[in-house]
């Protein structure tokens, strides 16, 4: 058995916005509540290699890991997986990106498959996922919501 999730949130701002916005890795702990580091650790065309640690979960323990993410403008699409699986045995997301009349339409799909010692099955991560994803694409879209509305202010100011 593997688990699958697919989310998604619809983004009142432009998609070139968001686009940059989910895109600029380094930027990631001041977007998502549950990264408090992200190293860069190579770029090879438009792929790359990163290492994302969280916040101390309320154990204490900060996990961390290896992860590519390969953005295709052309397609609106960016393809990740994590390279350091931890209890994984693998962990593929699909980013979507889709211009709707409301904004910005984006889709998270992942596949994976959880270890057979992992402390948990691939039940327990679909829901922990699906979770998780809710909330984060809620703060993902505030943020962006308020930075597109500050570019508006600074454009009517500008004219």
């Amino acid at each position: 058995m593997a688990g699958h999730t697919q989310n998604e949130i619809v983004i009142g701002a432009p998609l070139d916005l968001v686009w940059e916005m989910t895109n600029d890795l380094a930027n990631w702990p001041q977007l998502f509540s549950e990264y408090a580091a992200v190293e860069i650790l190579a770029r090879e065309g438009a792929k790359t290699t990163f290492r994302l640690t969280m916040h101390p979960d309320e154990k204490g323990t900060v996990w961390s890991w290896v992860s590519e993410r390969e953005p295709d403008r052309d397609t609106l699409s960016v393809k990740a997986r994590r390279v350091e699986t931890g209890p994984f045995a693998h962990m593929d997301i699909h980013w979507r990106y889709e211009e709707v009349a409301a904004g910005t339409r984006m889709v998270w799909t992942q596949d994976f498959a959880m270890k057979p010692d992992a402390p948990v099955d691939d039940d327990w991560m679909t829901d922990n996922i699906n979770r998780n994803s809710k909330i984060q694409m809620g703060l993902i879209r505030d943020r962006i919501e308020k930075a597109a509305a500050g570019q508006r202010s600074a454009a009517t100011v500008a004219d």
